[in-house]
């Protein structure tokens, strides 16, 4: 990120080096939930097969939940004094959740792709936790447990929805 423009300065009273790792922690994970979210959607929209209703339906409320965040995440960032993504090809820059462009995935591969890649967002969480306790931003650190139970729980729905009988 380059300095910042004096007309989006931010009064924080948090130190400028502190806030900076924090924020590039908030972004990268940023560009992991807009990943994950349009991995989402396209599981969402092109799902088969007999769980269809069911599993249609659990993907179009964890991509909602998902989305729901980025939010907060972008408000965070720019609370901190620095500032966020700006595009798509930002995000690709930032994001550690591989790209699915795939013509066809079964039900069962998506479910299992999108609990893995929802775990790598709890990762990207507790990095970010780790760079606001050492910043001491406690507003920061606190909301993002909150993140993290989220992503914790869609991990753990996408894997019970994926046993087998």
């Amino acid at each position: 990120m380059a300095d910042i423009n004096p007309a989006l300065d931010t009064p924080t009273d948090l130190p400028s080096n502190s806030t900076k790792s924090v924020a590039d922690a908030l972004n990268a994970a940023l560009a992991d939930c807009y990943a994950l979210y349009l991995k989402t959607k396209n599981f969402h929209w092109h799902m088969s097969g007999p769980h269809f209703r069911d599993y249609h339906l659990l993907l179009d409320d964890q991509s909602a939940q998902i989305l729901g965040i980025t939010d907060a995440i972008a408000e965070r960032v720019r609370k901190t004094g620095n500032t966020t993504l700006r595009s798509i090809g930002d995000v690709s820059r930032h994001q550690t959740i591989a790209d699915n462009d795939m013509a066809f995935v079964g039900p069962t591969e998506m479910l299992a792709e999108l609990r893995e890649d929802n775990l790598t967002l709890v990762e990207q969480f507790r990095i970010v936790k780790d760079a606001a306790d050492a910043a001491k931003d406690n507003a920061t650190s606190g909301i993002v447990d909150e993140w993290t139970d989220h992503a914790e729980e869609r991990a753990w729905f996408l894997f019970e929805a994926s046993r087998k009988a």
